[in-house]
């Protein structure tokens, strides 16, 4: 039976795009408390089902999928900007494609002016109306109003028409700095992209019997199964450890591990792969609300989908991205690398950052692992000795010395060198994700 939480989401989720929603009407519709009404809708909003937009209120909006989530909606500019929505409120969430700053000529200005675009301006009528004809949104800076026609012409056209109090530059810089952010956000690898889904696995149930167990075990290749209640809810896993040497007609429910780890469709890979790594498991069941089982995830699509990120460009960067792409393999034989201290890795003394060194001292540790052909790995602990400061544009090199490894773990001292001096040590063990 679907609790009152999940009745409301699926009310939401059946709501026309655009429909504005509240509290107060959630509750009397379905005649709940206002107190789950309120979660329900937070949930909503985590789930990206609705949005809320200061000045407008909560608004079902079409759930956009991970591969287009660098194109924005007017409705995303108008909390980036702090904004206030004058017309046009009706075209909130259609997606824009191009920003344009207004600061030609009426004619030549309207040559770069497309449909889908953003025309950021100041306070020109003239142009307000003519962006809208063409096709664009309309974000007015410096905090200036528009005319009653240009307003009746944005909900004629359904093209929002933008006010905020910041000006031109300060609002491009914002906008961009937000397209950097959710591109960053778009390349986080999570269970939702790479786990394969309840109706594509095998899974077990608590009245099953052992002999099932071993049917399903010729057709995968991996050797668990999650099992599930008689309301599809996941209440424990089933190995090979569980039914060697029992009865083939004993009950799953009598030999199944109770409360098993799990995971959630939001759950980073990174963070599955850590759990598997520290746990030692190689299938983890995925869960939705309520730990109704949604899915499953294996060792192998995790190392795969780490190996394919890891070749794959980023389009936002992160600090993490920055010290990488400075690391050069100078000699493969004697892991021996090269660095360049950029100034967006300093602190404000000018000095290398100590967040910037530990990364670059687990990563190069990292790189000679697959030098090795050990694959990917991650850190289980590490000392560092930060030994001389290290001034911006400094070139470093690092060497990396493997000191024990076995199958599961790696034991490496890296030290770092700025014109032959010492300016740094770690000791980093390293714990491997194999097949």
């Amino acid at each position: 039976m679907t609790t009152k939480h999940e009745q409301i989401l699926a009310y939401i989720e059946k709501l026309p795009v655009g429909d504005k929603i509240s509290v107060r009407q959630i509750a009397k519709d379905l005649t709940v408390s206002e107190g789950t009404a309120y979660r329900a809708i937070k949930e909503a909003e985590n789930r990206r089902l609705v949005s809320t937009i200061e000045r407008v209120g909560t608004i079902r909006i079409e759930l956009k999928k991970k591969e287009h989530f660098e194109r924005l909606t007017y409705a995303e500019v108008v909390n980036i900007v702090d904004g206030q929505v004058l017309g046009g409120k009706a075209g909130l969430y259609k997606t824009l494609n191009k920003f344009v700053i207004g600061a030609m000529q009426l004619e030549d200005m309207m040559r770069y002016v497309e449909p889908s675009n953003l025309l950021i301006v100041g306070n020109r009528l003239q142009v307000h109306e003519s962006g809208l004809r063409a096709g664009a949104g309309v974000l007015v800076t410096g905090g200036f109003d528009v005319s009653e026609r240009t307003k009746k012409l944005a909900d004629d056209l359904e093209l929002p028409v933008i006010s905020t109090s910041y000006d031109t530059f300060t609002v491009a810089t914002m906008i961009n700095r937000a397209i950097d952010d959710q591109l960053i956000k778009k390349d986080v690898l999570l269970i939702e992209d790479i786990y394969v889904p309840l109706k594509d696995t095998s899974f077990l149930r608590t009245n099953d019997l052992i002999t099932r167990y071993h049917e399903l075990n010729q057709l995968t290749t991996h050797g668990g199964f999650p099992v599930v209640d008689k309301s599809n809810k996941l209440v424990g896993i089933v190995t090979a450890r569980d039914v060697i040497g029992k009865d083939s007609h004993e009950s799953i429910e009598k030999v199944m591990t109770r409360n098993p780890i799990s995971i959630t469709l939001k759950t980073s890979v990174a963070s599955a792969s850590h759990r598997m790594i520290w746990e030692g498991i190689d299938l983890l069941p995925v869960v939705g609300d309520n730990n109704s089982l949604k899915g499953v995830i294996s060792r192998q699509d995790v190392l795969k989908a780490l190996q394919a990120a890891s070749r794959q460009p980023q389009n936002g960067e992160t600090i993490d991205d920055i010290v990488k792409q400075q690391i050069k393999l100078i000699s493969a034989e004697e892991y021996i690398f090269e660095f360049i201290v950029t100034p967006q890795m300093t602190n404000h003394y000018g000095a290398m950052s100590y967040g910037a060194f530990s990364i670059l001292l687990t990563e190069t540790g990292a790189q000679t692992l697959k030098i090795r052909k050990r694959g990917e790995s991650v850190v289980e602990n590490m000392t560092i000795y930060y030994t001389k400061p290290i001034q911006i544009e400094s070139i470093l090199r690092i060497h990396a010395r493997v000191l024990e490894m076995s199958r599961k773990v790696a034991k490496m001292d890296i030290e770092i060198f700025n014109e032959k001096q010492l300016v740094g040590k770690a000791m980093v063990t390293y714990q491997m994700l194999e097949r």
